[in-house]
């Protein structure tokens, strides 16, 4: 039987599916750490990203919405320096 993933593990796995678009456009997103009694995720956006206009919507309609979707423990996801 397989084992369980962890809330890490399912949060990185997300950020691994959203990585390569945002790596087309010249950034990149780390994952800085997660509450687990909040379910609050932090990351950090690097590369172009970092400091961008579009960075606060890439994270809340793009990286937030789809960890909420595939890890329903996930509440907010705030970006950090």
């Amino acid at each position: 039987m397989e084992e369980a993933k962890t809330l890490n593990d399912r949060v990185n796995e997300v950020i691994g599916k959203i990585r390569p678009m945002i790596q087309a456009d010249g950034g990149d997103i780390e994952l800085v750490g997660i509450e687990d009694d909040t379910g609050k995720v932090s990351v950090r956006f690097q590369g172009a990203c970092k400091g961008c206009p579009m960075a606060a919507m890439t994270l809340k309609m793009g990286v937030e919405r789809h960890l909420k979707a595939q890890v329903p423990e996930v509440t907010e996801v705030v970006a950090v320096d």
